[in-house]
C-alpha cells in the first residue's frame, strides 16, 4: 500500500487553478498521525552556508519527529563529535539543537568547520545537509600612503577602493568627510568592484577627501579607507606648476583635455566572460571614458532582453537580470557612444546551475506484501550525480534488504515486510553544489480513521466552489465514498469532484446543495465514518457604487456605497484611500452608506474604495476623486532676445491641478509712468511657454503671467526683471483736436495729451499750429508743455481756422499731425428774421413762415430759429391780460413751423429770432393772429333736483372753456325700464342764457338718463352724464318714507298701510331677488372688461372736431413757456370724477400740447417737426342726430334704484 497519493488528471476550467494548487499542498502535508510507528524526518536545521557571529553563542539547528521519538549525534569534519567531552557544547532536551557558549569562553573559530546531525529510532536514520559553520569577519583596511593626485580638465580617472576581503563581502559606498554620499551621475559612478570611476574630470571634482567606506552588515560594523586627495587644474595651471610637482604628485598625463572619442575603463579589450549560476542575479558592467561623457547602450547578439527580468543600474552602465537561467546564456554587447565615436564590448556569458530538484523522493506508506517505489530526479549543469543512502549510510554498504532493487535515480520495493521499514537519503551534487533528501518507507497494518473533525459546518457562498474535508489514514489505502443525506446514495463524479486525499468539490455551490454530508473511508482491515454540514449563503453584492467625483479644492465630496447582503451575515463596510487606511482627519467622514470628505485639498485626490467584507466573502467597489481647481501661478518668469521694441518671456507652468490650462495672460506694468498699475499685454495658448512681446520705447517694463483653465485664473506669477526700453520721438500725435472760441475775439484750441507710455521719452511737448482757412497766411506756431489747451487772442470773430497739434519730445517729433478746422468765437447775431407770416390752420394751430437771416449776420453757428407767442387777449369776455409766454425752437435752417395746442377764440402775438451758440439775435416786429372759436368743453357740472311724480329739474354750470360764443344747450334723456330696456330718446334744445330746466309730465316710478352738451358755432362739445329717479305713486307708497333723491325730496300726500298687504310682500321678495341676480350678473361682466350698450354707444360717436391732424411737413418746434408774471403755472387737469353728492364735475382741459400726447415739453424732431399724433380729447356722445336706442349701464342703474 502506497500512501503517496497522485491526484487523478481531471480537466478544470481555468478559474480552479489555485484550487488544485491547494488540493496539492493538502496531499504534500499529508502526515503519518504520530500515534503511529513511523521512521524520523526531520523538520528543521540550519542553512548549509552558516555564517554566525562570532560576538554571540552558536546555535546549530536540528528538529526531527518520529514514533518511538529519535535520538539526535552529530559529526564534525566526518568524524563523530562527542558533545559529552566538550563542556562549552550542550545539546536541547528532546531535540538535536546544540548551543555553544562562546561568549562565557573560547574562541567562534575553535568550532568552525562542517557539520551534520543524525536522528535515529528502532525504524531508521534521518541526516540532515552538511552544515558549514563560518564565523564573520571584517578586518580593518592595510596602512598604505596615498599620495594627491593632480590631473587636468577632461582626463578620465579611477580611484581604487580596494576592500579588504570579509565574510561575507562588505557593501561598498563612497563619502566624505562629513557622511555625505559623493554625488554620481553619467559621468562619476562607482564600479561593481567599488572602484569610482570618472570618465572625465572638471574643476569642482576637486576635494580632498574621497574616502571609500566597507559596510559589514552581519557584524554591523563600517570601515574606511584614508582619503584620498584630487585635484583637477587647467592647463595654464599646469605649465605654472609641474615643475614643482612632478616629484611628489602623481601625475596623470597621457590624455589631452581636448574632445575625444570613448574607451573603456572597465573591462578590458573587446571581448570577456562572464560565468553565473541558474537563480541568481547576472550583473554585467561597461564603464567608458571620454569628452563629452560617453553614453551605454546594452543588446544581447543572439536575442532579446527578457523584458521582466531586465534592469539597468548605475545610469545603464551595469545590466541586470534577475531569476537568470540557461536560457540567458549568450553574448552580450555594450555600447559606449559620444558625438566624436562609438565603441563596442562584448561578454560571453555562461549560465552554470547547481543541482536542483525534478523530483524530490516522497515518503511511502506500504502494507505488508505491497509494492512501491522512491524516485529522486535532479537536474543541474553540469548534470548532477545521484547517489542513495539508507539510514545515513551509503546503500553499498547498508544490510541487504530483499524487496528493494535500485535502478539510477530509483528504488524499486516489492512485497514489502515489517523489516523493510528505512529511512533513504538521495544525494544529487556537481561541481556547483548538492541537494539531500530524506523519504523513508514505513510498513504499517492499520484500519481507516478519519482525520477531520466531526459535524464540521462548511459555509460557502452561493455558485461558488464548496470544499467538503475528509483527511483520512489507513494502510493498505482506503477507498474514500460521500454521501448526502441520511439515505442518500453515493455522489457521482458528473455532478461532483471526488479528489484522491478525500475532498469533495462542488464546483458552484447552490442554495439545495445545503446539507448534511457522510464522508467513509474502507480499507480491508475496516471502514471510518464522517459527517459534515454545508450551509450556502447568499452573495454580498454591493448594490450602489461610488461614482468618479470631480471637486473644486476647498469643496466637498460623498461617496455612496450600499451593500446588500445575507441577513446571517454581519458585514463591514471598510473604505480605503490608494489601497491605504484612510487619512486620519477630521475632514474625513464615514456613516453607514456614505464617506464625505471636507474641504478637499490636492493631496485628497485618488482611488476611493468601498470594501464590504463578511467572514465568508468581500466585495469592493472603487472611484476616482480628481480635486480640481484654478492653476497655480506660473513661476521662473524670464527675459530673452532683448532688443529695443521687443524681448521674448519665457515661463514654467503651474500645477494645473486636474484642469488643463487653456490660455496664459501676460500683463505689464510700467514702473516709472504708472507704478503698480498692471495693463493686459497679451494673451498666448495654453500649449505655449514663451511669448514674443512687442515694446514700446522709453518704458520700465515688469512683466507677470496668470494661467487661466475652466475654472479660472491663476494668481499672478511673481513680476520678472524689470527692462527699460530705450527713448525714441513719440509714434502717435493728440487726439480730439478742436478749435472753439470762448469770446468773440479768440480761439481756444484743446486736444487730448499723451500718456507717459505714449510720450517714448522725456520732455514730452506739443506744437500747436493754426492759421486762418481762407487767407494765405503762414502757420502760427508754438510749443507748450503740461497742458492741453492753447488760447489764441485777437482773432475775427467766427472766422473758420485751420489748427494741427503735433507731439514731441527730447528725441525727435512725431509723424506730421492730421489738420482739423475750427472757428474763432462766436457774437450774437445782428438781424431779426423777416417777413413773418402766419396761416392760422384751425382754432388749436397756427403756421408761421418767416425769411432766413444772411449768414454773415449770424456771427456764429446757426443753431436754429426761435417763436416766442403769448396770448394776449379774451374775444369772449374782451379783458386784455397778459398771460404766458411760450417758446417753440426749430433747429437748423428751418424757415416755417407749426404752433400746436392755441386756444381757440382767443388774439395772439408772435415774434421770431435767430440763434447761434452765442445766444438769440433781435426779435422779428410782432406779428398779432386770431385763432376762431372752437367747441366748448362739457359743461361744469350738472344736478338733478326736486324730484316728483312726473318731473324733474336739471341744474347745470356753464363749460369752463366755452371756447367762442355758446348758441344753446343740447339736452337728450330716454326712460330705462325694470329690465334695463332704453325707451325713445328725447331731444330738447335749451337757450344758452339757461341754467335750470325743469321736464314735466314724466313717467312715475321711472329711471331717465340724461346727455348734456353746449354748443358754439364750431359745433357741439363734451357732453356729461347723470341719471334720476321720479318719485313712487303716493297712493301705493302709502306707510313708506319717499326716497332722498339728490337734493331734493318729494313728499306723499297721501298714505296707505300696505305694509301688512300679501302682494306688497311678494313684490318686495322679487324684487330682492332681482336685485341679487343682477349685483351677480353686473359684476360678472365687470370681471370680463365688457362694456354696456349706453358705454358702446358713447365710445362710437365722439366729436367729430377733434381727429387726429396730420402733419403737412412735420414743423412742430420744441416748446417751452416763459412765465410773465409772479403766478405759478399750473398745468391742466384731464378727466373726470363723479362727486359722492351725485353732482358731475368736468373739469377745464384746454387744448394745449397736454392734449397731443407728450404733455408740455413736446419732442420734435431735428427740422422742427412734431413727434406723435396730433390729436384732441372730448367726451363723446351716445349717438349723432336725436335718436337713439342706447341701454343704460346696469351698474350706474342698480346704484341709483338702490
Amino acid at each position: 500500500m502506497q500512501l503517496e497519493i497522485m491526484p487523478r488528471k481531471k480537466r478544470l476550467p481555468a478559474g480552479r487553478a489555485p484550487l488544485l494548487l491547494l488540493l496539492c499542498q493538502l496531499v504534500r502535508a499529508l502526515d503519518v498521525p504520530l500515534d503511529l510507528v513511523q521512521p524520523p524526518t526531520i523538520t528543521q536545521q540550519s542553512p548549509k552556508d552558516y555564517i554566525i557571529d562570532p560576538r554571540e553563542n552558536i546555535v546549530i539547528q536540528c528538529e526531527a519527529k518520529g514514533k518511538p521519538p529519535p535520538s539526535f549525534s552529530w559529526t564534525r569534519n566526518g568524524t563523530h563529535f562527542d558533545i559529552e567531552k566538550d563542556p562549552l557544547v550542550t545539546m536541547k532536551p528532546g531535540s538535536g539543537t546544540l548551543t555553544i557558549n562562546i561568549m562565557s569562553e573560547g574562541k567562534a573559530e575553535t568550532y568552525e568547520g562542517v557539520y551534520q546531525c543524525t536522528a535515529r529510532n528502532e525504524r531508521g536514520a534521518a541526516i540532515s545537509n552538511n552544515i558549514v559553520v563560518r564565523p564573520s569577519r571584517s578586518p580593518l583596511w592595510t596602512k598604505e600612503k596615498l599620495e594627491p593626485i593632480t590631473l587636468r580638465n577632461g582626463q578620465s580617472l579611477i580611484l581604487p577602493c580596494r576592500p579588504p576581503l570579509g565574510l561575507p563581502p562588505p557593501i561598498i559606498f563612497w563619502m566624505d568627510n562629513s557622511f555625505q554620499r559623493l554625488p554620481q551621475s553619467e559621468r562619476v559612478s562607482q564600479g561593481l568592484n567599488g572602484d569610482l570611476y570618472f570618465s572625465n574630470v572638471l574643476p569642482e571634482d576637486t576635494r580632498e577627501d574621497y574616502i571609500c567606506y566597507a559596510r559589514f552588515n552581519h557584524t554591523q560594523t563600517i570601515q574606511q579607507k584614508q582619503p584620498i586627495s584630487v585635484k583637477v587644474i587647467s592647463v595654464d595651471e599646469l605649465n605654472d606648476t609641474i615643475a614643482a610637482n612632478l616629484n611628489d604628485s602623481e601625475f596623470y598625463s597621457a590624455k589631452s583635455n581636448r574632445e575625444r572619442p570613448p574607451t573603456f575603463l572597465t573591462p578590458e579589450g573587446n571581448a570577456s566572460h562572464k560565468e553565473e549560476l541558474r537563480g541568481n542575479v547576472l550583473s554585467l558592467e561597461c564603464i567608458a571614458e571620454g569628452l563629452p561623457t560617453p553614453i551605454i547602450y546594452w543588446i544581447k547578439e543572439d536575442g532579446t532582453l527578457p523584458i521582466n527580468r531586465t534592469f539597468y543600474k548605475n545610469f545603464k552602465k551595469t545590466l541586470q537580470i534577475i531569476q537568470v537561467s540557461e536560457a540567458d546564456s549568450g553574448n552580450y554587447q555594450c555600447i559606449a557612444k559620444n558625438p566624436l565615436g562609438a565603441i563596442y564590448h562584448t561578454i560571453s556569458v555562461t549560465v552554470k546551475a547547481a543541482p536542483y530538484w525534478i523530483m524530490a523522493p516522497q515518503n511511502l506508506v506500504l502494507s505488508p506484501g505491497e509494492d512501491g517505489r522512491l524516485i529522486c530526479r535532479a537536474n543541474g549543469n553540469p548534470k548532477p550525480r545521484i547517489s542513495w543512502l539508507s539510514n545515513g549510510v551509503p546503500i553499498e554498504i547498508a544490510p541487504d534488504d530483499p524487496s528493494r532493487n535500485i535502478d539510477g535515480d530509483t528504488i524499486i520495493f516489492s512485497n514489502v515486510q515489517e523489516r523493510s521499514s528505512a529511512v533513504y537519503q538521495c544525494n544529487a551534487s556537481n561541481e556547483y553544489g548538492y541537494l539531500l533528501a530524506n523519504a523513508f518507507v514505513n510498513v504499517l497494518a492499520e484500519p481507516p480513521r478519519i482525520l477531520t473533525s466531526a459535524n464540521t459546518l462548511y459555509q460557502v457562498i452561493t455558485d461558488r466552489p464548496a470544499l467538503l474535508d475528509c483527511a483520512f489514514f489507513g494502510s493498505p489505502l482506503p477507498t474514500v465514498e460521500w454521501f448526502k443525506g441520511a439515505k442518500g446514495s453515493a455522489l457521482r463524479e458528473d455532478i461532483y469532484v471526488l479528489h484522491e486525499n478525500g475532498t469533495l468539490e462542488i464546483p458552484v455551490a447552490q442554495k439545495d446543495s445545503t446539507g448534511t454530508y457522510t464522508c467513509v473511508a474502507r480499507n480491508k482491515l475496516g471502514m471510518a465514518k464522517n459527517e459534515v454540514h454545508l450551509e450556502i449563503k447568499d452573495a454580498t453584492r454591493i448594490i450602489k457604487q461610488p461614482e468618479y467625483a470631480v471637486v473644486q479644492r476647498g469643496g466637498t465630496v460623498s461617496f455612496e456605497c450600499k451593500v446588500k447582503h445575507d441577513h446571517t451575515l454581519i458585514p463591514t463596510i471598510t473604505w480605503l484611500k490608494d489601497s491605504g487606511e484612510l487619512p486620519n482627519d477630521g475632514r474625513f467622514t464615514v456613516d453607514k452608506d456614505h464617506l464625505v470628505v471636507a474641504d478637499v485639498w490636492d493631496n485628497d485626490g485618488g482611488t476611493y474604495t468601498c470594501v464590504a467584507n463578511t467572514t465568508l466573502d468581500n466585495v469592493s467597489a472603487s472611484a476616482v476623486l480628481s480635486v480640481v481647481d484654478v492653476p497655480n501661478p506660473p513661476f521662473d518668469l524670464e527675459l530673452t532676445d532683448q532688443l529695443d521694441k521687443s524681448v521674448q518671456l519665457s515661463w514654467t507652468p503651474g500645477n494645473d491641478n486636474n484642469s488643463p490650462i487653456t490660455k496664459f495672460i501676460i500683463e505689464y506694468e510700467d514702473a516709472m509712468h504708472e507704478a503698480g498699475l498692471w495693463h493686459h499685454q497679451t494673451e498666448v495658448s495654453g500649449m505655449q511657454t514663451t511669448a514674443q512681446l512687442k515694446l514700446s520705447p522709453y518704458v520700465n517694463y515688469s512683466f507677470r503671467v496668470m494661467a487661466v483653465n475652466s475654472l479660472g485664473r491663476s494668481l499672478p506669477s511673481e513680476a520678472s526683471e524689470q527692462y527699460l526700453t530705450k527713448a525714441a520721438e513719440p509714434d502717435t500725435n493728440p487726439t480730439a483736436v478742436e478749435g472753439l472760441g470762448s469770446e468773440p475775439d479768440n480761439l481756444v484750441i484743446t486736444w487730448k495729451p499723451l500718456n507717459g507710455f505714449e510720450s517714448n521719452g522725456p520732455g514730452l511737448q506739443y506744437k500747436v499750429s493754426w492759421r486762418q482757412k481762407d487767407g494765405d497766411d503762414e502757420w502760427t506756431s508754438v510749443v507748450v508743455a503740461n497742458v492741453s489747451k492753447y488760447i489764441v487772442s485777437g482773432t475775427p470773430t467766427f472766422v473758420p481756422y485751420l489748427i494741427k497739434v503735433q507731439a514731441l519730445n527730447d528725441v525727435g517729433f512725431a509723424p506730421e499731425p492730421a489738420v482739423v478746422m475750427g472757428h474763432s468765437g462766436e457774437d450774437l447775431p445782428m438781424v431779426a428774421p423777416g417777413n413773418v407770416r402766419v396761416n392760422v390752420v384751425n382754432s388749436t394751430l397756427a403756421e408761421v413762415h418767416w425769411d432766413p437771416v444772411p449768414l454773415k449776420s449770424i456771427r456764429g453757428h446757426l443753431q436754429g430759429y426761435r417763436i416766442y407767442y403769448w396770448k394776449a387777449q379774451s374775444s369772449s369776455k374782451r379783458n386784455r391780460r397778459h398771460l404766458e409766454k411760450k417758446i417753440l425752437t426749430f433747429q437748423g435752417s428751418k424757415t416755417h413751423g407749426m404752433l400746436p395746442g392755441l386756444e381757440p377764440f382767443s388774439h395772439y402775438t408772435l415774434n421770431v429770432r435767430v440763434v447761434n451758440g452765442k445766444g438769440e439775435g433781435p426779435a422779428s416786429p410782432d406779428r398779432v393772429f386770431t385763432t376762431p372759436e372752437g367747441v366748448p368743453s362739457a359743461p361744469s357740472s350738472l344736478k338733478i333736483v326736486n324730484p316728483t311724480l312726473d318731473s324733474l329739474t336739471l341744474e347745470w354750470d356753464p363749460p369752463s372753456r366755452p371756447n367762442g360764443i355758446l348758441t344753446e344747450y343740447t339736452l337728450k334723456y330716454q326712460p330705462i325700464n325694470s329690465t334695463h330696456e332704453l325707451g325713445p330718446l328725447v331731444d330738447l334744445k335749451i337757450p344758452a342764457n339757461k341754467t335750470r330746466w325743469t321736464l314735466k309730465n314724466l313717467n312715475f316710478s321711472t329711471r331717465y338718463k340724461f346727455y348734456f352738451y353746449a354748443q358754439t358755432a364750431a359745433g357741439s362739445g363734451s357732453q356729461i352724464t347723470e341719471e334720476a329717479v321720479t318719485n313712487v305713486d303716493e297712493g301705493k307708497m302709502a306707510g313708506i318714507p319717499p326716497p332722498d333723491v339728490g337734493a331734493g325730496k318729494a313728499m306723499a300726500s297721501r298714505q296707505v298701510d300696505i305694509a301688512t298687504q300679501g302682494w306688497f310682500i311678494g313684490l318686495m321678495c322679487a324684487v330682492a331677488l332681482l336685485i341679487l341676480i343682477l349685483l351677480i350678473v353686473c359684476f360678472i361682466r365687470r370681471n370680463k372688461g365688457g362694456k354696456y350698450p349706453v358705454k358702446e354707444k358713447e365710445d362710437a360717436h365722439a366729436d367729430p372736431e377733434i381727429q387726429p391732424m396730420k402733419e403737412d411737413d412735420g414743423t412742430f418746434g420744441e416748446y417751452r413757456s416763459l412765465e410773465s408774471d409772479a403766478e405759478d403755472h399750473k398745468p391742466l387737469k384731464k378727466g373726470s370724477r363723479t362727486p359722492s353728492d351725485r353732482t358731475v364735475k368736468k373739469e377745464d382741459s384746454d387744448d394745449s400740447l397736454v392734449d397731443y400726447g407728450e404733455g408740455v415739453n413736446g419732442q420734435f424732431n431735428e427740422d422742427g417737426s412734431f413727434i406723435g399724433q396730433y390729436s384732441g380729447k372730448k367726451e363723446k356722445e351716445p349717438a349723432e342726430g336725436n335718436e337713439s336706442s342706447e341701454a343704460p349701464s346696469p351698474v350706474n342703474a342698480m346704484n341709483s334704484f338702490v
